[in-house]
């Protein structure tokens, strides 16, 4: 039974308590929006260190981080490391990516250490298992990534980037359109090439009632991947992805009426003046389910800096209605993120969900900047970084950029000469 089913039924849990009290809004509020799918709380009943947290209409904004072993760096240590510091920095749930050797171990070790909220890609280990079979991707079998998808919901994963969407009939529209980067997802590269070799659809469209029954047995969230997000300027809002878009709309409905909690997912390379439209069209399509967005990057030429890239695409995109944020690194597009890239991207991200809130009037949000600008106006430094979203990075560089200060107060870019020391004397 799903936190939707007891939704329906006018049951409030725990799972549900504890995430309205994080959001500041009566646990009934937080019961009716998961009633009507337009919130969800990933929360398999088999991740114990669980702290359960809310995704959807009128919340905060939230904030994934991304990581994961590769075949060429393959350390479970190294994750749990970048686990730690995505915690520190304030992500609100994380996904385990994981190519290399170990996947199942890396991801048993996250589970057991993350008190958020943790996805998968299922494909991502059926596809590497097949390769290490002796077998290409595209000799995959049905049953073997339907187990996989079982496994990782028997083991605690509390929701999966699914890519249903991707049916032949998307694949046409794609053939059609000659984009300029094709297809960017991983998982739906895999997807689309099984389906280009064997000529047979989608085995997560087509078997999308069997999909539902697991995730409804342990309550994971289906997250519908966009296996045809635009991964340039040049691929934004075309047939293909829109296509894919109407499909998910549809998958939404059936996951609803088979009681299973889903989510959708966004683009991708959008140009900024296109990011509202994307967002209203999903919210449309999709009956306000809640929106899960990489990005938007709203350029493509900050190579190093796309963690910039991205938020500045994420807070337009929050805004215009979407509920979660998948960081962006300053590594996108080079390599896979170390510590300080998955620190940078967090708070990136986090930067942009606030300023979204701002926006939104989401209760609480401009609190906290009306006490920073108080404590601004009094020179407290303490308080000030204990307001910032990154108070370690605040008080490291505010030693190191005034180290010669004469006035302890103020600081070396104004000095004795501080706008506000100098108006308060007068109107105080």
């Amino acid at each position: 039974m799903t936190q939707l089913t007891k939704a329906k039924n006018g049951e409030i849990t725990k799972v549900m308590e504890k995430a309205a009290a994080k959001e500041g809004v009566k646990a009934e509020v937080m019961r009716k929006k998961i009633a009507a799918g337009k919130v969800v709380i990933p929360a398999n009943i088999n991740h114990q260190q669980l702290d359960p947290v809310a995704f959807g209409e009128g919340l905060k904004t939230k904030v994934n981080a991304n990581f994961g072993t590769s075949e060429d760096y393959d350390s479970i240590e190294n994750e749990l490391e970048k686990l730690t510091v995505a915690l520190k920095a304030g992500a609100d749930a994380v996904m385990d990516l994981s190519t290399g050797d170990k996947i199942k171990a890396t991801r048993s070790a996250i589970l057991e250490k993350s008190p958020l909220p943790v996805g998968t890609v299922p494909i991502y280990q059926t596809a590497v298992e097949t390769v290490k079979s002796g077998r290409g991707i595209i000799e995959m079998e049905v049953e073997e990534l339907f187990a996989v998808i079982e496994a990782q919901a028997k083991e605690g994963v509390d929701f999966i980037t699914v890519h249903c969407g991707l049916t032949l009939e998307t694949l046409r529209h794609l053939e059609a359109e000659k984009r300029v980067t094709d297809i960017v997802s991983r998982g739906g590269s895999f997807m689309a090439a099984w389906m280009f070799h064997n000529q047979q659809e989608n085995p997560l469209y087509q078997y999308y009632d069997r999909l539902l029954e697991i995730c409804y047995q342990y309550d994971v969230t289906l997250s519908l991947g966009d296996a045809l997000r635009p991964g340039s300027l040049a691929d934004a809002t075309d047939r293909a992805q829109i296509h894919e878009l109407l499909i998910l709309g549809e998958l939404v409905d059936r996951a609803r009426a088979a009681e299973v909690q889903v989510m959708v997912e966004g683009p991708g390379h959008v140009p900024y003046d296109q990011i509202e439209t994307n967002i209203k069209l999903q919210k449309e399509l999709c009956k306000n389910a809640p929106f899960y967005v990489l990005g938007p990057l709203v350029t493509d030429i900050a190579a190093g800096y796309d963690h910039i890239t991205a938020a500045i695409g994420g807070a337009a995109a929050a805004a215009a209605g979407a509920d979660f944020l998948c960081y962006v690194t300053p590594a996108e597009h080079i390599g896979l993120p170390d510590l300080d890239d998955v620190r940078e991207g967090v708070i990136a991200s986090k930067i942009a969900a606030h300023a979204a809130d701002i926006a939104k009037g989401v209760k609480g949000a401009k609190e906290r900047d009306n006490k920073m600008a108080k404590a601004r106006k009094k020179l407290d430094w303490e308080k000030q970084i204990e307001l910032a979203l990154a108070p370690d990075k605040l008080r490291k560089s505010r030693s190191q950029h005034n180290q010669n200060l004469k006035d302890e107060d103020a600081c070396t870019m104004c000095g004795s000469y501080c706008a506000m020391k100098i108006v308060d004397q007068r109107l105080n």
